[in-house]
């Protein structure tokens, strides 16, 4: 049995932002998969099942409070990693009250990235959640 590197769901309604995130997250050993759109991930979380998700709070049509939200509603334990370009203490507030493991600020620095989604897989692992990878808590 081959083992998985931890998939991480990048979603951010911005290209290049979007494009850069998934570089920087290869890098560092993680699989990927980038949508465009909260409700595109949303189509696809159950099926894909991340081990964490890098999700943008403000983006056109669901935003990343409704992503959450919808999470929550459907029942899928995946932890969330909440970047944001307009940081404020009530959007981090509600971003921590919907469960999010981590609340960084854009432009995001990349080792602060990395290690956030590293313990929010590990806390996602220790919380019992099914990982794609239950022996690797780190990225090689």
């Amino acid at each position: 049995m081959s083992e998985r590197e931890p998939l991480v769901a990048v979603v951010d309604d911005e290209d290049d932002v979007r494009q850069a995130l998934r570089r920087l997250l290869r890098s560092a050993g993680f699989d990927v998969l980038a949508y465009g759109s909260g409700s595109e991930f949303l189509r696809h979380a159950a099926g894909s099942n991340p081990d964490c998700v890098v999700l943008d709070l403000r983006m056109p049509g669901s935003s990343g409070f409704d992503v959450q939200r919808q999470l929550i509603e459907q029942q899928l334990d995946i932890p969330v990693v909440v970047l944001t370009g307009n940081e404020s203490s009530d959007s981090r507030q509600q971003a921590m009250d919907n469960g999010a493991a981590a609340y960084l600020s854009k432009p995001v620095d990349a080792d602060a990235l990395i290690d956030a989604v590293i313990q929010a897989i590990e806390h996602g692992r220790n919380r019992g959640r099914g990982a794609h990878s239950p022996s690797a808590t780190t990225p090689p």
